[in-house]
């Protein structure tokens, strides 16, 4: 399935922050690939967020457009529409400039085409997905909705994850459950997130890079980025 093999691993990572740049060279130490979702129209601005455990400020800066094609080197850039819209709330005509302009910027500062997309907040209906597949070039989009498995998926434009980053507990038990599996038919780890996660309290990098390390480097595994993984 995969070069000659039937397991595979991939990250999905939204909004573009300035943690996005450890994310990187945490997954490029261990050999691993990743999609980031970005929001073009966002570039630069701040999100402070704070924490409600605690009162603490959470920083989320967005990365700046000169930014965008030697942090991502090696891995790929996906669209999150231009604004983080709802896109159940959009006529058909600004879900496809939502998605299109954002797209083609991508397209631009990264150098290559851009085929896949994460849905903002996950929302995503019937109608969303026949806009997108009539009136767009976007052949794959990810929702935020856990399988919690590893089986693929036929409708690539709702397309589920395995889990949430943020359940690193849960996240771990399944990486043993997938380096262990035996398999002759496909099975695909897809793992999501956004990188200021790792300032929060469920996981940070020390913890990310330990599972990188758990995953990495497994002659059975094919390690790509979404596009690479879901055709």
């Amino acid at each position: 399935m995969w070069n000659g093999k039937n397991k595979a691993i991939t990250f999905s990572f939204d909004d573009g922050v300035q943690q996005d740049k450890k994310c990187v060279e945490i997954l490029n130490k261990y050999g691993l690939k990743a999609t980031f979702n970005l929001n073009s129209a966002k570039f630069g601005l701040k999100f402070p967020y704070t924490m409600p455990s605690d009162g603490r400020i959470i920083e989320r800066t967005i990365i700046n457009p000169d930014e965008v094609a030697p942090l991502y080197k090696g891995h790929e850039l996906g669209v999150h529409t231009l604004t983080h819209a709802n896109l159940l709330e959009l006529p058909d005509s600004c879900i496809v400039w939502q998605v299109e302009e954002d797209r083609k910027t991508l397209e631009r500062l990264g150098g290559k085409p851009v085929k896949v997309m994460a849905y903002p907040c996950g929302y995503v209906n019937d109608h969303v997905v026949e806009v997108l597949k009539n009136k767009t070039q976007i052949k794959m989009a990810r929702t935020v909705v856990s399988t919690y498995n590893f089986d693929l998926q036929d409708d690539l434009l709702n397309f589920n994850p395995t889990i949430l980053m943020k359940e690193y507990d849960k996240m771990v038990e399944l990486a043993k459950e997938f380096l262990a599996l035996k398999t002759e038919k496909p099975q695909l780890f897809y793992i999501w997130g956004h990188t200021y996660e790792f300032d929060m309290e469920d996981i940070n990098y020390e913890k990310f890079e330990e599972f990188c390390k758990l995953i990495a480097n497994k002659d059975d595994i094919f390690y790509g980025t979404n596009g690479e993984v879901i055709k």
